[in-house]
């Protein structure tokens, strides 16, 4: 995995990123547009503790905050290596801005991330991806150059903006959240700012 880390870095600074049509691809948000509180979770779809978000934090978030108006969330990607990137691209794909894909993946997630190579995880996710019934070409989606921009212009951000360096990433109201991210942690910053 160390290699596929490498070779993201390589691709991330030296190959010229367009931007050109990115511009058409949908965020991932949930949540009321207008919420006086921004959240944007940078992850990465083989993170174990960004599939643990999903699994124990998200919905207690959800259920008290995003379904209430209160809070907005934008999932943002950090591929940590190229099965991550294969699924961000899937993820985005279908171009509608919902998340049913990217928390399909994240609840899943251990259906799919196994094998000693990047193609065994790859054989394994397009696998995964076809029993849900998702409906999505995954060659397609997977060398779709716009998508693939998109997602990578998504970490290229998270570096150059807030320092992200780990998934996953909480940024609430365009300031990081730095400490331990459990439930409590995060309802305490989010009652503050109501």
């Amino acid at each position: 995995m160390k290699k596929i880390f490498l070779f993201i870095i390589i691709y991330l600074f030296t190959s010229n990123i367009n931007a050109e049509n990115s511009d058409d691809i949908k965020r991932i948000i949930v949540g009321n547009k207008d919420a006086k509180i921004n959240i944007i979770a940078y992850e990465s779809l083989t993170c174990s503790h960004c599939a643990d978000f999903h699994i124990k934090i998200y919905p207690k978030l959800k259920k008290d905050y995003i379904d209430t108006g209160i809070v907005k969330i934008e999932f943002r990607h950090f591929p940590l290596d190229l099965a991550a990137l294969n699924a961000s691209k899937f993820s985005q794909c279908k171009n509608d801005g919902r998340s049913e894909i990217l928390n399909s993946l994240y609840l899943n997630q251990s259906k799919w991330v196994k094998g000693e190579t990047v193609g065994e995880v790859n054989k394994n996710l397009k696998n995964f991806l076809k029993s849900q019934g998702f409906g999505l070409d995954f060659d397609k989606c997977t060398t779709d150059k716009n998508i693939e921009n998109f997602v990578l212009n998504d970490r290229i951000e998270g570096v150059k903006k807030f320092k992200v360096n780990a998934t996953p990433t909480i940024i609430i109201n365009n300031k990081k959240f730095e400490k331990s991210l459990n439930y409590k942690n995060l309802k305490k910053s989010l009652e503050k700012l109501i």
